[in-house]
């Protein structure tokens, strides 16, 4: 009689790591004509190596549909604000959830940016943010401090936030009505010198694939052997 091997369990390490571009949103705003932007913008973003962050629309102005859209590693580039703009373009038209005229914007999220991923307040451990809870904790909805700690606490994502007066709120995540970065003067000047270097690079990028242009058929000519360049005679000395 044969005794049948033993069956190995599976190894939890060989499990392919998630795709960042699949990590959902815990922190959702939008509602209504918002909402359903949202729904429709998130797949062709995906496809195009994109995350969405965050859909927001504004009357000043008319209307403007903004959309937030970031790499999984928090970079956004021109060329992705304009491949993005060309992907939901038509998808919106044809679904119209925007029923009156109005103007499409891609944007980065900006040095203020919203935290709306597991990922965005892990990043933002140590810096100060700003937090608006949809139910009240311990009598209030607005928290503003450092995020000391994000972590899994009784089934569920919580961020501990040292407020003002030296005190600890401990915020589940998924209950925050909106939650931002507070921009500093540092950020500021690091978000305006990354904006430099990345329009330096970009007009490098265009100066080097520009084809060479030859003088044009507008350009004057070198004056021949024995005539004068302003187009009379050249003087000739004998």
């Amino acid at each position: 009689m044969t005794t049948p091997a033993p069956t190995q369990a599976p190894n939890p390490a060989s499990k392919p790591a998630p795709d960042p571009l699949d990590e959902p949103r815990l922190v959702t705003a939008e509602t209504g004509r918002a909402a359903r932007v949202v729904a429709l913008a998130t797949p062709p973003l995906r496809d195009l190596g994109l995350r969405l962050v965050r859909v927001k629309l504004s009357a000043m102005g008319g209307c403007t549909v903004q959309v937030m859209v970031e790499r999984p590693d928090g970079s956004l580039t021109i060329e992705d604000c304009e491949r993005a703009s060309d992907a939901l373009s038509p998808a919106l038209d044809v679904a119209d959830p925007i029923s009156e005229p109005y103007r499409l914007e891609i944007s980065s999220p900006g040095v203020d940016r919203p935290l709306v991923r597991r990922s965005d307040f892990e990043r933002a451990i140590g810096r100060e943010a700003k937090v608006e809870m949809a139910v009240a904790v311990e009598g209030r909805k607005r928290f503003r401090g450092e995020i000391e700690e994000v972590a899994m606490r009784d089934g569920a994502l919580r961020a501990a936030i040292r407020f003002d007066d030296d005190a600890v709120a401990d915020l589940a995540v998924v209950e925050m009505a909106e939650a931002r970065l507070v921009a500093t003067e540092d950020m500021l000047r690091a978000s305006l010198r990354e904006g430099k270097a990345a329009e330096a690079a970009a007009k490098e990028k265009a100066r080097a694939g520009r084809p060479a242009r030859g003088p044009g058929r507008h350009a004057r000519r070198a004056p021949e052997a024995g005539t004068n360049p302003t187009g009379g005679a050249a003087a000739r000395e004998d």
